[in-house]
């Protein structure tokens, strides 16, 4: 019964006043309405808050974009997987996508990402080859579960490109995107002068692209990029990007298209789709500009600037890209680049010499505790440790260093002391890098050690470098390119 007395006692004011209700409202239920007000004021507000996470921040920065007219004659394509696209691409957004009008994401599933278009790259390829490959299985699984078909335990998540676990049903997807992604991008945009290739980890420094593009002749078949060989195969390096001249592209497409069914084999035969690709092109008669080290397969945290590869250091050139970039290398750099930009208006493109003293010497001290510099010189190492006490701490493992004119970091973990002639600044990391990979850019073995060593058990790893011979060192860096600062036409 009281819940009855309660409701008749809150019946509405407009029965007893037809003619004047809003009167009586205001009168009676002034409190009420504005508490009502306010609720949905604060539900539309939350509301609202909910629905706009996925856009640019109002507040965020305006990027400082370079001011190139090839730029809108340029087509970006991006080269990714289900696998790994929810994990890497978002940052794109926020950073070196920014810059770049038009672009393309290819993957082998068609989705919608933070509001992009994700095109299936394998929509128009031969249901023969996709039903009877069994490298598709991971495809039909997308096609007819969506994400869901994406196993549970984790063995489809090995990275979709060659720098993904070896075996992984993305990666084995990965070589058969090459191809049909070249002829899909002809038709994305068919006006376009350019068409630049890469993956989600690696990071395109959008202006030092666009000067070295505007030297060429799009009218005649380029191929550029980072030579790589597996066996007689000459390639451009799918990681470290490559771009092809609208010439290039009609050409290639069209001798794909007269030979598909010799290229699908030849695909099922291969291990990797950059490979394909460079074969493809070569048939065509399209060569290969060998444009390292503008475009580089290593992350700027582990590269060896003093690395010499045809006659040429990375010092001494312009930086298109990097590969193997994680988020926050992304972001950082892309940070970098922009207060560059803004600093050097109009200047010469940015080096890598540049780099290494702007973004990575700033950071190269004493100790920093928690990081691997990946001191991985083992023919050095143990000749400069042989016969001392270096393995007995931080301060011995220094001194090591120090005694040695040739050394120019060290890394020390309990009992452990690496050395190096070589300068790079690393990562953050607890373990101690034992065995570095240069052709995946990534440590293979890690100091992993279980048992007790004494009082307090095994520390973190902790770097250090020889900061009195940096100076000297990019000194003498500097002086050894004389006159080999331009472009690699």
């Amino acid at each position: 019964m009281a819940v009855g007395k309660s409701a008749r006692r809150s019946r509405s004011p407009f029965s007893a006043h037809p003619l004047r209700p809003w009167i009586n409202f205001r009168r009676k239920n002034r409190t009420a309405f504005i508490a009502l007000v306010i609720c949905v004021f604060f539900f539309y507000s939350c509301r609202r808050s909910a629905i706009s996470t996925n856009i640019p921040s109002q507040h965020q920065s305006i990027p400082l974009c370079p001011q190139n007219p090839v730029a809108k004659d340029v087509l970006v394509t991006l080269r990714t997987g289900a696998t790994e696209i929810l994990e890497k691409l978002p940052i794109h957004f926020d950073t070196t996508l920014r810059c770049i009008p038009n672009y393309a994401i290819y993957s082998d599933y068609e989705e919608e990402v933070e509001g992009h278009h994700i095109y299936d790259v394998f929509d128009e390829l031969s249901e023969d080859l996709k039903e009877s490959v069994s490298d598709f299985e991971l495809y039909h699984r997308l096609k007819t579960k969506g994400r869901d078909g994406l196993s549970i335990n984790g063995t489809d998540h090995g990275g979709s490109g060659p720098s993904g676990l070896l075996g992984s049903p993305g990666w084995k997807l990965d070589k058969y995107k090459f191809l049909p992604m070249i002829d899909k991008a002809l038709r994305h945009r068919s006006q376009a002068k350019w068409f630049v290739f890469i993956e989600l980890d690696t990071y395109l420094m959008w202006g030092n692209l666009l000067d070295y593009l505007s030297k060429f002749d799009a009218e005649i078949p380029y191929y550029i990029g980072k030579q790589m060989y597996i066996g007689e195969v000459l390639f451009a390096h799918g990681g470290s990007g490559f771009a092809l001249s609208a010439a290039a592209m009609r050409k290639v497409t069209e001798h794909w298209r007269a030979h598909m069914a010799e290229y699908n084999q030849y695909t099922i035969e291969s291990w990797a789709g950059d490979m394909v690709l460079g074969k493809a092109l070569k048939d065509a008669l399209v060569p290969l500009l060998w444009a390292f080290p503008h475009f580089q397969g290593d992350p700027v945290s582990t590269l060896d600037h003093n690395i010499t590869k045809i006659d040429r250091q990375p010092w001494c050139y312009p930086a298109i890209t990097y590969h193997h970039m994680p988020e926050d290398e992304i972001r950082s750099l892309w940070e970098f680049e922009q207060e560059w930009q803004r600093t050097h208006p109009g200047d010469v493109p940015l080096r890598h010499s540049n780099v290494f003293k702007g973004y990575i010497h700033p950071y190269l001290g004493k100790e920093r505790k928690e990081w691997d510099n990946y001191s991985v010189n083992p023919e050095f190492s143990e000749g400069a440790l042989k016969g001392g006490d270096a393995h007995a701490s931080f301060e011995a493992c220094r001194l090591a260093c120090e005694s040695n004119v040739r050394c120019l970091q060290f890394s020390y973990r309990t009992s452990r002391c690496s050395v190096s002639s070589e300068v790079r600044l690393g990562r953050r990391a607890t373990l101690q890098c034992l065995e570095y990979s240069t052709a995946a850019s990534k440590c293979d073995k890690t100091d992993e050690r279980t048992k007790d060593l004494g009082e307090g058990g095994l520390s973190a790893v902790s770097s250090g470098w020889m900061v009195e011979r940096l100076a000297k060192y990019v000194s003498a860096m500097d002086q050894g390119c004389n006159d080999r600062m331009g472009w690699i036409t």
